[in-house]
């Protein structure tokens, strides 16, 4: 193109101006090139001649179209020069208040000098994974992209933050290691982020300053290295310092302090741990008062003093070192203060002896005060000979005590660096890092010294390395792209390096004069000037002799001189510090201890014996000690050579650029400078950086992008060729002639600066003759329409006027008729109302005087009847009481008469009765008797004592035997030696035990702990709970009051707002519910992780913990003989052997003994068994003898009957009980056998044995209880004719016995009185003093027989003791003979052969008798198959002899012989119950949880598993088992917890087991018989409910588990959807054409992207709407309850909002016209979803509403203050921060559309000023609603579920 092309009217330019550096105008008149003048109008609309000139004054830069305004990358702009970059930075801030921007690989961070909520972790969150261009610039983008990096390159990166003071360049450093802390968290607990970010604050407090341009300046470099090991997770991070800034100790400038540290410490001086540093405030201390400001904004210093102290904590910094490092800070204050008195002389000075400050430093730092008095105004002379000490004039002593405070508080800052570096190492090996640099940028003031000169040389070297990386980056690019270039000529700053660092470069020639004895600055400055003043680098200012100029690269910086050399030395002198070294406190010794001596005074230099001595002169003996290489090392050459080893890293890693700039110099928020601005991009770099970009290709397009951009430019017959490449390639040959000024790559379209807006410029020709062509046509056919309305309007009024006027004159004619009808009918009923009147009036009358006359009548007739009722009844009153008092007189005197008689009679019975002849009569028979038992007590007693003194004496006899046995045994192995096997194994045995005991203590610590957390927790849930249902309850009473209330409508706002916060009240209140069991999750979770370690940790081979459900099984065994706990051990010792192997456990004397004796255990219990059995058949056989005697013969028949069938089960239990014991025996035989076996068909015989012994168990117990049922009808049968038979004579004959002396008469009347008494019972009494004997001898009888009884009882109980003791005497003895010849056969034996022959002896036998027991086995099974079937024959024939009996019964009409159901075994229809074994429950449970996958239950009911334990679980409950109802439910919620943690990523498995949990817990709760549940029941369902338990507990722990499953089921779809939503929502176009393409940026096709081209493949829609159908057919097919799959698709939805919210407002790209039309059709087809599957509830579309708003916000009007208020009102669910943040990322797409102004964001901020919206940006993405789990019950029966046999639940047996 052309310079008349480029230089047309209306074409706008940028000119130089001095206050805003580049200005804008309009080009008003064509240039022609040659032209002197350009034409040109300004913003203000004047004109401007601008002249033109070759060399002087050439053309202006061009400025870019208004679409390129505002990019995100400078690099998209299509003029690349100084003020486009300054400009669209510019608009950015202040308009956009965007703070970052991408200049290619470099991030521009412009500081806001404001807090901005941006930094969040929502933030955080919305920037990992994704990639750079991707969003909107930012530092989090960055360290994304380095962590990116380094996980796929797995190479090292580095962030280099530069930039002025005040740029920001600290803050972004702490935002970078804030993003690494959280999206690199440590794999463990170790906290490692948490202390890298705890370092921050402490290098703030001893390296940040207040300076003129920063309130919080760093004034030190620092690179912090962040590790990382293979997961790249951090495991550590180390520091590294450069030039700290140690003069600001001593001496700060106007408006700025000292390090923040001294502050703090100031203002906590008055805290009780601070009282012994004697501090006062900052202002009453010289060092920190220099600035006369010892405050900041905004700042509190107490506060952050307190940041710093938890800072040390968490890095693990001592208390006591801590208290050290304050008093080494506050001893620097007070050495400031130490004030020196100048002599007289004016040569010398001194110090008062009481100078408090003085004393308070030697205190602080433990040394010697009148030493460092002295040495304070003192110095040594060395020479070659003596040593002098020479007083020092005052300026001098206080340089020196300025020197030595440096020195101290430099050496502290290196040993708190340290101490920080310590904290975050670690001993893992660190497989890459991540270092961030944190350094000063290019400095230029007034006046310029050392400081700035290293700063700025630092800065040459970085820039150095900042061009050739860029350079790279460009060639790179290009060679991928395989395009042809040329060398890019860029700005080499090596010249100026090696002026400063090459051989007698500055810094050598620096280094030279301070070694010389009496260097100046000024023989420096004259050296400098002879030697490179012909450089191009260096020059000489004109009006001085000590300063020098250096020409930077960013700019020319004046030098001063003067203190080059003092500062390059950094003297001090040795005394002080060896006085520093001697301190009492061992921190301030060690700080100085390996310091390095080339930072004290050159003074002291080495010198020769003399033995010569003067005054003030003391002789060196020794000769002094060469000086160290280290101790001559200047400040320069240090920071040179740490220079380079950071250039060394820096180069080895992957860079990235953050380039901070300052917008102004007062601190003032979102105000931008642009001439301060435009100094800091040139020295940065950025601008160098847009430099090399334009010399080469800047703009680069994608083929797909170019061709939807400017496709508007073809013909139709350009279209014709599919390829795009070549549409492309044959278009831009048409358009741009030159062929330099592009290039075509593999995949881009490269364009050379300028082009791209020349494209824009034909594609806006285009679009505006189209324009006009659509508006000339659109005009024409508007006129036609509106003449056409004109016309149409015109008829329709002449028709509807002429309608008007016949319908007026028809209701004319219509109301005159209607007229005179109304006349005439009033008339009529005017007429007809008076003769109503005059009738109803006569008939009134005549009724009420008919009325009258009857009413008198009938009172008249009244009065009479009541005369003659009441002489009726008092006539028979008088009767009645007369004859009422005749009879009370007659009863009195009869009563009177017979009370005599009676007192007669009982005076003489109690005479009678108290005699004591009576009563020795009584008892003659009961003394003889009483004394004979207590005589035979006695003998037995003596028997026992007997019996149990020769047993005791046989055990002590024993016992004497097996330890002499034992001594021998102990002695025989002594005698062996080490060669003993033996021994070293029971060695290893109790060692391995003690061990176990460790971890079992262990174990049950943590238990304790984990309990202990547990309870807190369920307290807290309880307290919970509690305030939820106060929230309920008062919810209820609100919703009373507002139906009480709705008739009221000026209340109805009111109340329906206070109902809505009380529903959002009880959310929150859920919510947090949901939060702590999520919490509780996690700890539960913690606590199995401990567990599991523990449980590794105490693993030895040969040993195996017991189950973990060992406690919950004990008390659920039939048979208490037999503990649990040691089945659990033979369990665990089969299962040991199965798991070592036959061979391996045959081997080991351990198992082998343990089983031995786990054998001789069951054998002792069968036999006990046996011997309780027979005795307790004794005692029936006895006690139904008794009851045959007693039964009268009136009952011999039922009595008979009821014989003849307890002695069939009697002989049907012997013979169950021979069964039995033969089972048991071979039972025990097999497990003694089964732990050496060689052979696997071993295992299934024992497994057989087993289960048969349990079905022979259960057999014998249902045997009891009928035998226990025919017991107990006898005996209630006996007693009640007992009862019946002793009610009619036992009293009378009785009484007769006992009282012989007695009158007959008067026994007779007692008898008969009895008898009176208990026939009429309405009788008022009878004397029942006469019975009082007969009944104490019947209460003694009783008492004598029951002393009988027990004392037969516990006859019988002294045998069966002794018979055991007896029986285990002679198994002892046994057993103690078999080791005694085992013993000495073994020992007859050489070590080796003894293992080997006992192995080969005990698998001999027990394979004989393996093949034994298989003998035994069948036959068993042969006799079971009888047994049941001679049981099914005799429990037929007591069926038929139970009915014969009913039928005798009702024929003799004797109802009494009631039997009872349970003994007819009847089979009963299938109660919905499922029964099974105790030891089946871990395959219950492994079947139904561990091992089911949904697919296997997919064709059967929903929520089988759910429904099967159920069924169990009932069970349980009808057979009375708490333990097997508590085992059960446990192992099933922990197993589901199992089964979710190992598919923690399943969406199918966990929704799977959702659907069950829930559909469990219904099912407790439809079948717990509470009301509330049971009313939507089936007749049938509610005869299911549970009987004995009550499981609200257990239902309450179901629903915590049913809310954690629906937290996993949720964050496992929304990972699935998290790629796909960003995609489908606002990528992909699914209406195609609409979205417009802009130019793009080198950020557009990232580094971290992993492909090439169009980088990895995208989601549409129909991809979400897919995955969507999938999640809802998953949980619809597992059954789960359409309110769950609501709250689901409600919490996937606002997920989608969410995540869709927050890109929208991190990417500027999407936020236009045509996207708000994407956004909006898309959500439609959401919404049609919805609808389709019946889910379009009011709720879940709430949540994309603040999606729809911003979608219609993109799209609405934004022009006026209308505009403004109507987006304030359409946008209700977004917030102030998104609706601001949407208007400044809006971004047009083609020239059309108009940009948001600032004014309209303005009026928009301040109509939104009333809202109390939350200060967040982004919304939550990781908020769920809480969940509400309704009740829904099941219609399904349970007894017709069917169970598929393809599930293995063989051994569930129906009910």
């Amino acid at each position: 193109m052309s310079v008349n092309e480029l230089f047309t009217k209306y074409t706008r330019v940028w000119i130089p101006d001095p206050e805003d550096v580049w200005r804008s105008a309009e080009i008003i008149k064509d240039y022609k090139e040659g032209d002197p003048i350009l034409h040109l109008k300004l913003e203000d609309e004047s004109t401007l001649e601008y002249p033109i000139g070759p060399k002087h004054n050439p053309l202006p830069f061009l400025r870019n179209p208004d679409i390129l305004v505002g990019e995100n990358d400078l690099t998209a702009l299509s003029y690349l020069h100084e003020p486009a970059v300054l400009h669209n930075l510019r608009v950015r801030f202040l308009e956009s208040n965007h703070i970052y921007t991408y200049c290619g690989i470099v991030l521009v961070a412009i500081n806001p000098y404001e807090q901005l909520p941006i930094y969040g972790e929502e933030v955080i969150d919305a920037y990992s994974g994704q990639n750079m261009g991707d969003m909107d610039p930012h530092i989090f983008a960055v360290a994304e992209e380095a962590y990116k990096q380094m996980a796929r390159d797995e190479k090292n990166q580095s962030i280099i933050v530069s930039g002025e003071s005040g740029a920001g360049k600290t803050v972004s450093a702490k935002y970078a290691m804030r993003y690494f802390a959280t999206v690199g968290g440590s794999a463990n607990d170790s906290s490692v982020e948490e202390k890298v970010l705890a370092s921050s604050p402490i290098m703030e407090a001893i390296g940040n300053a207040k300076t003129t341009r920063n309130d919080n300046s760093s004034r030190f470099g620092k690179y912090i290295q962040i590790g990382f090991d293979r997961q790249y997770h951090i495991i550590g991070a180390n520091m590294r310092t450069y030039l700290l800034e140690k003069s600001r100790v001593v001496f700060q400038a106007e408006d700025e302090r000292n390090y923040h540290i001294f502050y703090q410490l100031c203002a906590s001086a008055s805290l009780e741990e601070f009282q012994d540093l004697a501090l006062t405030s900052a202002q009453d201390f010289t060092y920190t008062s220099l600035g006369e400001n010892i405050f900041i904004e905004g700042v509190n210093d107490a506060d952050d003093f307190e940041k710093t102290k938890q800072a040390f904590t968490l890095l693990g910094v001592k208390e006591s070192h801590q208290a050290n490092i304050y008093r080494i800070i506050a001893s620097i204050l007070h050495l400031g203060n130490v004030e020196v008195h100048s002599e007289r002389d004016g040569e010398s000075c001194h110090i008062t002896k009481d100078d408090p400050h003085l004393h308070h430093f030697c205190r602080l730092l433990g040394v010697e005060q009148d030493q460092m008095e002295h040495w304070l105004c003192h110095r040594k002379l060395v020479t070659s000979a003596e040593t002098y000490v020479k007083k020092m004039p005052r300026a001098q002593a206080t340089n020196a005590r300025d020197a030595l405070a440096k020195h101290i508080y430099a050496h502290l800052f290196d040993w708190i660096v340290q101490q920080i570096n310590k904290a975050l190492y670690t001993s893992v090996k660190q497989h890459s890092f991540i270092g961030v640099l944190d350094i000063y940028g290019f400095e230029t003031f007034d006046f310029n010294s050392f400081e700035q000169f290293c700063i700025n040389y630092a800065n040459e070297k970085l820039q150095q390395q900042f061009n050739s990386h860029v350079f790279k980056l460009e060639q790179e690019e290009y060679m991928k792209e395989q395009i042809p270039w040329t060398l890019i000529d860029f700005y080499d700053n090596q010249p100026c390096i090696d002026l400063i660092e090459a051989k007698l470069g500055i810094l050598d020639l620096l280094d030279e004069e301070c070694k010389v004895p009496k260097g100046t600055d000024q023989n420096w400055a004259q050296k400098l000037y002879d030697r490179h003043l012909s450089s191009s680098h260096f020059q000489k200012p004109r009006m001085s002799n000590v300063s020098f100029i250096v020409i930077h690269f960013a700019d020319k910086v004046e030098y001063q001189c003067d203190g080059f050399l003092e500062k390059n030395r950094d003297t001090v002198y040795e005394e002080q510090i060896n006085i520093l070294k001697a301190s009492k406190f061992q921190l301030v010794a060690d700080l100085f201890q390996d310091a390095k001596d080339g930072s004290t005074s050159s003074v002291s230099s080495s010198t020769t014996t003399s033995k010569g001595s003067k005054i003030n002169v003391r002789p060196v003996k020794p000769a002094p000690k060469p000086p160290n290489r280290e101790h001559r090392k200047t400040v320069g050459h240090q920071f040179r050579n740490s220079l380079h080893l950071l250039m060394e890293t820096l180069n080895a890693t992957t860079p990235h650029y953050v380039r901070c700039i300052k917008p102004n110099d007062n601190k003032e928020p979102f105000s931008f400078d642009s001439r301060r601005a435009v100094q800091q991009l040139r020295a940065c770099g950025v601008l160098e950086t847009i430099r090399i970009s334009a010399a080469g290709y800047p703009s680069r397009w994608t083929y797909m992008d170019f061709f939807n951009r400017y496709r508007v430019l073809m013909k139709k017959k350009d279209m014709a060729s599919g390829d795009k490449k070549i549409i492309c390639k044959s278009l831009l040959e048409t358009l741009i002639k030159d062929p330099d000024k592009f290039q075509f790559g593999k995949t881009k379209i490269f364009f050379r600066a300028g082009q791209v807006a020349y494209l824009e410029k034909l594609r806006t020709d285009k679009f505006r003759a189209a324009c006009i062509k659509i508006q000339k046509t659109v005009r024409g056919w508007l006129q036609r329409i509106r003449y056409q309305r004109i016309r149409k309007s015109a008829i329709t009024l002449q028709r509807y006027t002429r309608g008007f006027l016949a319908r007026r004159y028809t209701e004319h004619l219509r109301r005159t008729r209607a007229a005179l009808i109304c006349q005439r009918q009033l008339r009529m009923v005017r007429e007809r109302r008076t003769f109503l009147r005059i009738r109803q009036a006569v008939v009134t009358i005549q009724a009420f005087t008919r009325g009258m006359h009857i009413r008198r009548l009938y009172q008249e007739f009244l009065q009479h009847h009541k005369a003659t009722i009441i002489q009726k009844s008092v006539r028979g009153w008088m009767e009645r009481k007369k004859f009422r008092r005749a009879r009370n007189a007659a009863i009195v005197i009869q009563c009177a008469y017979r009370r005599l008689l009676a007192r007669r009679q009982l005076k003489q019975l109690k005479i009678e009765a108290r005699s004591a002849q009576h009563l020795k009569k009584l008892n003659v028979g009961m003394e003889n008797k009483i004394v004979q038992l207590q005589r035979k007590m006695d003998d037995q007693n003596k028997g026992f004592k007997n019996q149990n003194e020769q047993l005791s004496a046989t055990n002590a006899s024993l016992v004497t035997e097996v330890g002499r046995l034992q001594k021998e045994l102990e002695l025989m192995r002594s005698r062996q030696g080490d060669s003993n096997q033996l021994a070293s194994l029971i060695s290893e045995l109790e060692r391995l035990q003690a061990e176990i005991q460790e971890a079992y203590s262990e174990k049950k610590r943590l238990e304790e702990e984990y309990k202990t957390e547990k309870q807190e927790l369920e307290q807290r849930i309880l307290e919970l709970e509690k305030e939820n249902t106060l929230l309920k309850e008062e919810k209820e009473e609100m919703n009373q009051r507002i139906l009480q209330s709705r008739s009221l409508e000026d209340q109805g706002t009111t109340v329906s707002q206070r109902e809505a916060s009380l529903q959002v009240e009880l959310d929150e209140e859920r919510q947090r519910y949901q939060n702590l069991l999520k919490e509780f999750s996690r700890l539960e979770q913690r606590y199995d992780n401990l567990q599991e370690e523990v449980s590794m940790a105490k693993f030895h081979l040969g040993h195996r913990r017991n189950p973990s459900n060992q406690s919950s099984l004990e008390s659920d065994s039939n048979y208490p003989s037999i503990s649990t706990s040691e089945i659990g051990d033979t369990e665990d010792t089969v299962q040991q052997v199965e798991e070592m192997g036959l061979e391996k456990a045959a081997m080991d004397i351990g198992l082998f003994m343990k089983l031995q004796k786990r054998v001789r255990e069951l054998e002792q219990e069968r036999r006990r068994l046996q011997i309780n059995l027979e005795k307790m058949e004794e005692l029936a056989k006895r006690k139904s003898t008794e009851q045959r005697n007693s039964i009268s013969e009136q009952e011999s028949a039922d009595l008979a009957y009821n014989s003849l069938k307890r002695q069939e089960l009697e002989s049907e239990n012997k013979k169950l009980k021979n069964e039995l014991n033969e089972l048991r025996k071979a039972v025990a035989d097999n497990a003694t056998q089964n732990g050496n076996s060689t052979s696997s068909e071993l295992q299934d015989s024992y497994n057989l044995l087993l289960n048969q012994l349990n079905a022979a168990n259960e057999e014998l117990e249902v045997r009891k209880e009928e035998v226990l049922i025919l017991r107990t009808q006898i005996v209630s049968s006996t007693q009640q004719n007992e009862a019946a038979k002793h009610t009619e004579s036992n009293h009378a004959s009785e009484w007769t016995d006992s009282n012989k002396d007695v009158d007959k008469d008067e026994a007779l009347q007692v008898c008969q009185g009895l008898c009176e008494s208990k026939s009429k019972t309405q009788d008022w009494g009878y004397l029942n003093e006469d019975g009082e004997l007969g009944l104490a001898y019947q209460g003694l009888k009783q008492v004598t027989r029951l002393l009988e009884a027990q004392l037969q009882m516990q006859t019988r109980q002294h045998d069966d003791e002794l018979e055991a003791l007896r029986t285990q005497n002679e198994m002892l003895r046994e057993d103690l003979e078999r080791k005694q010849e085992l013993l000495n056969h073994t020992l007859a034996l050489s070590p080796d052969a003894q293992v080997e022959f006992s192995i080969q002896q005990e698998i001999t036998r027990l394979t004989n008798e393996n093949l034994d027991l298989k003998e035994l086995v069948e036959k068993l099974e042969k006799n079971e198959k009888k047994l049941k079937k001679q049981l099914k024959i005799y429990m037929k024939k007591v069926q038929e002899l139970e009915l014969l009996q009913v039928k005798a019964q009702s024929s003799r009409s004797r109802p009494e012989l009631t039997r009872q159901v349970t003994v007819q075994r009847k089979e009963r229809d299938f109660e919905g119950m499922l029964e099974y074994y105790k030891e089946d429950e871990p395959l219950l449970v492994k079947t139904i949880i561990t091992d089911m996958k949904p697919h296997n239950v997919s064709a059967t009911v929903p929520c089988l598993p759910a429904y099967i334990l159920f069924m169990c679980i009932r069970h349980a409950d009808y057979i009375n088992d708490d333990q097997k109802v508590h085992s059960l439910l446990t192992s099933t919620i922990n197993t589901i917890k199992k089964v979710l943690k190992k598919h923690n990523n399943d969406f199918e498995m966990t929704s799977f087991w959702l659907a069950n949990t829930s559909r469990l817990l219904h099912c407790l709760k439809q079948y717990s018989g509470d009301e509330a549940f049971m009313t939507q029941n089936a007749p049938k369902q509610n005869e299911h409910c549970l009987k004995n338990f009550d499981l609200a507990e257990y239902r309450q722990v179901l629903s915590d588990l049913s809310i954690q499953i629906y937290q996993q089921l949720i964050k496992v779809a929304e990972d699935i959807m998290q790629p796909m939503i960003v995609s489908a929502m606002l990528e992909s176009e699914s209406i195609p054409s609409l979205a417009g393409v802009k130019p793009m940026g080198y950020r557009n096709r990232s580094s971290s992207m992993d492909c090439d081209g169009d980088g990895p493949g995208t989601y549409t829609l129909v991809a979400l709407i897919r995955q969507l159908s999938q999640f809802h057919n998953v949980m619809s097919e597992h059954g789960l309850d359409p309110e769950i799959v609501q709250q689901v698709v409600r919490q996937l939805f606002y997920c989608i909002n969410a995540v869709t919210l927050n890109n929208l407002l991190l990417r500027k790209d999407v936020c236009s016209w045509s996207t708000g039309m994407q956004l909006r059709y898309n959500i439609s087809q959401m919404e049609e979803w919805l609808r389709g599957k019946n889910l379009h509830q009011p709720a879940t579309v709430a949540t994309m509403e603040p999606l729809i708003q911003a979608a219609q916000l993109l799209q609405v009007k934004k022009k006026t203050s209308q505009d403004a208020e109507e987006i304030c009102t359409l946008c209700a669910a977004l917030t102030a921060q998104q609706i601001v943040k949407i208007l400044n990322l809006y971004t047009p797409l083609n020239e059309f559309e108009e940009r948001v102004t600032v004014s309209f964001i303005r009026n928009i901020q301040g109509l939104l000023q009333e809202r109390n919206d939350p200060p967040t940006l982004l919304v939550d993405t990781k908020h769920i609603f809480p969940v509400l789990f309704p009740y829904t019950p099941s219609a399904l029966s349970l007894e017709t579920l069917h169970i598929p046999a393809s599930l293995g639940l063989d051994f569930l047996t129906r009910v």
